[in-house]
């Protein structure tokens, strides 16, 4: 088999479980060395534990590849900055990050806690930008010395950010400014050699299960929808032959590969200075604008819709 990655360094965070796992697992299996980071936290993002980083790690060498693991916290900016100076310090250089590390508080809007908040924004939204502000630094200094740089970040979005969900304001609102964080981002660093771009998967892992049927899902099902399938986009994106792709955001269902085409304008009218008039304007624009997708990513369908603007 072809090698996408010989002779390149990866960071993956939250890669102990998941789909982190399996970006690091096919990262190494196409010549990658991989620092494997994982908190070993639970799903709401209380505790640590080592061991399934670990465990990642064992089955990369086992196979012959190599890896080490990072027990840092991504929504700790010193912790970000040790990430990367690790892969630098062990293997001599960086060149893809995999922002994938998450947690779940879900919680309708009048229930959420500010922890619930903020915990679930650090370590989504914070901990996209951590890794990434480390990388591109190296990277950008690497260019002004007129060195060559090749760098890569994939960040983890969701359909909940880019579509919508009920009940997860704080993840939904993480997930929509990851989105928008690869966007920017990839304008700003293209100068130096550098593509970012954003996955929004949907997969069976240990957050999503009890969304997606828990212990009555078959085995089939999960099989259909296995985090294997984000893994192999993310590879594919990490390589050389990504150059010329950056600023994307794609929407990944098991065999299913799309793009998601983000904010356009749609239909626009000439509004009147009194608000009082402007009623029959804004039904004008309501009437001609396409409803927000649904959670598949398509349009809305469905008796009430078309009166209502979510």
């Amino acid at each position: 088999m072809a090698q996408l990655l010989e002779d390149k360094v990866a960071l993956v965070t939250g890669a102990g479980r998941g789909i982190g796992r399996e970006h690091a697992l096919l990262l190494a299996e196409h010549g990658a060395k991989v620092v494997v980071n994982d908190l070993g936290g639970d799903e709401f993002g209380s505790g640590a534990d080592l061991t399934p980083a670990a465990e990642v790690v064992e089955t990369i060498t086992s196979a012959g590849g190599e890896a080490v693991v990072n027990g840092g916290s991504v929504a700790n900016l010193d912790d970000a900055a040790a990430m990367v100076q690790q892969a630098i310090d062990t293997f001599g250089d960086i060149h893809i990050v995999i922002n994938n590390a998450g947690i779940l508080r879900d919680r309708m809007m009048f229930s959420m806690s500010e922890d619930d908040w903020d915990t679930v924004l650090a370590v989504h939204l914070k901990g996209t930008f951590g890794p990434s502000h480390h990388a591109a630094t190296y990277w950008r200094n690497k260019a002004k010395a007129g060195e060559e740089t090749y760098g890569r970040i994939i960040n983890t979005s969701s359909p909940s950010g880019i579509y919508g969900n009920v009940g997860q304001t704080n993840y939904g609102a993480a997930k929509a400014g990851i989105a928008a964080f690869t966007v920017i981002a990839a304008q700003e660093l293209v100068r130096y050699g550098v593509t970012v771009n954003c996955l929004a998967p949907s997969a069976w892992s240990r957050l999503t299960a009890p969304l997606m049927g828990g212990d009555e899902a078959s085995e089939e099902f999960k099989e259909s929808i296995s985090p294997r399938w984000i893994a192999v986009a993310a590879a594919w994106l990490a390589s050389p032959e990504a150059a010329n792709v950056t600023g994307r955001i794609f929407d990944i269902r098991g065999e299913q590969l799309g793009i998601a085409e983000g904010w356009h304008l749609g239909p626009v009218e000439v509004q009147p200075d009194n608000p009082a008039e402007l009623g029959p304007v804004m039904a004008k624009l309501m009437a001609s604008a396409r409803l927000n997708a649904d959670m598949s990513g398509r349009d809305r369908e469905g008796p009430g819709f078309p009166s209502q603007s979510i």
